[in-house]
């Protein structure tokens, strides 16, 4: 892969080693300038060691890291246009609101009047105009984090990089800031690279994901395609819920061996059910159900054996329609399955 001028970052068969462990094991991608990109994948996976490959942070053993036509592989962090926002906020408790958002242009020798608009104009984007006199102590964990957001955007670099900044919110502010996060890079236009294990904070913010498994990258692409056509097991399992089909079922509606997937939310459950021609039905008892208040869960044990799970909304009141026990179909769309590449 070579650098091109569409893209912000680039890796060319980029490997980082610690000992005998493969953190980022011969990685190749790109990313779009004015991109919502994410790194998705485990504890260990390798997408804080690529964030960190980015920011400098850490060096390449092997391959080439570009930031625009710049070769960056041995740049030091301090001559990358790139900031990196950790979610620990990392600010200053001795300083105020405002000078903790204007240290890094004092740095750049910005004149003191100078700063001090960029820092009030980047808090006014932020939404916390009027607080600049208080100290981080003085502010909400969701304050926080706009500060630092704020702090990192100050300066406009060209990247700004995001190591699970909202894995310390609670659910309700992590949501909002999900949103909030999505519209801020849609209004400044910055690139965006961020970091999670969350896949629904990836799919509710990126315009692509970069699914990590074992250093390597298992899947590349939008929202919608990685959830709708996962190309592994590992994918199908990570970014949703889903059932994978294999064995004798996969081999009657293949016709060979192999393995498909299909999620929940595709599947119906019947008493009883007639097949179509563009239809499957299966099928089997159920061994379980969860009223989960816009969906019963149930779990399906197959006559041809193997399990599947199954989400029914619920579209009037009503608790589990199909009690564990009850004899059922499952029907769904050929159209709907996927096949996976690879063993399960």
């Amino acid at each position: 892969m070579n650098s091109s001028t569409t893209n912000a970052v680039t890796f060319a068969q980029v490997s980082r080693h610690f000992g005998n462990v493969k953190a980022v094991d011969n990685v190749s991608f790109g990313v779009k300038d004015g991109e919502f990109f994410t790194f998705l994948g485990p504890s260990g996976s390798g997408k804080t060691t690529c964030l960190r490959l980015i920011a400098g942070f850490e060096q390449a053993d092997s391959g080439t890291v570009f930031l625009g036509k710049e070769n960056a592989t041995r740049l030091p962090p301090y001559d990358r246009d790139v900031h990196t926002v950790f979610q620990d906020y990392a600010l200053f408790p001795h300083m105020s609101v405002l000078d903790n958002m204007a240290y890094s242009l004092m740095i750049k020798k910005v004149s003191r009047p100078e700063r001090h608009k960029k820092a009030e104009e980047a808090l006014e984007m932020v939404r916390l105009s009027g607080l600049g006199s208080r100290r981080p102590a003085q502010l909400s964990g969701g304050q926080r984090q706009r500060v630092a957001l704020a702090r990192a955007l100050v300066g406009r670099p060209k990247i700004l990089l995001l190591d699970e900044p909202l894995g310390a919110l609670d659910l309700k502010l992590r949501e909002q800031m999900q949103v909030e996060l999505k519209e801020l890079q849609s209004e400044v236009g910055i690139t965006f690279i961020y970091v999670t294990h969350d896949q629904e904070e990836a799919l509710s913010m990126s315009d692509r994901i970069a699914v990590f498994n074992h250093g390597k990258i298992e899947q590349l692409a939008s929202p919608n395609d990685l959830y709708n056509h996962p190309m592994t097991a590992f994918v199908a399992g990570f970014v949703g819920t889903s059932n994978v089909i294999e064995g004798p079922l996969a081999q009657k509606i293949l016709g060979r061996a192999g393995n498909l997937q299909i999620r929940p939310e595709r599947i119906r459950i019947f008493a009883d059910a007639v097949a179509t021609t563009n239809e499957i039905v299966v099928s089997g008892t159920v061994q379980e159900a969860v009223y989960l208040g816009m969906h019963t869960r149930y779990r399906v044990a197959l006559d041809d054996g193997g399990l599947l799970t199954i989400s029914a909304q619920n579209q009037i009141e009503t608790t589990a329609t199909f009690l564990p026990g009850s004899r059922v179909k499952l029907t769904w769309n050929k159209a709907q399955m996927h096949e996976l590449m690879g063993s399960v």
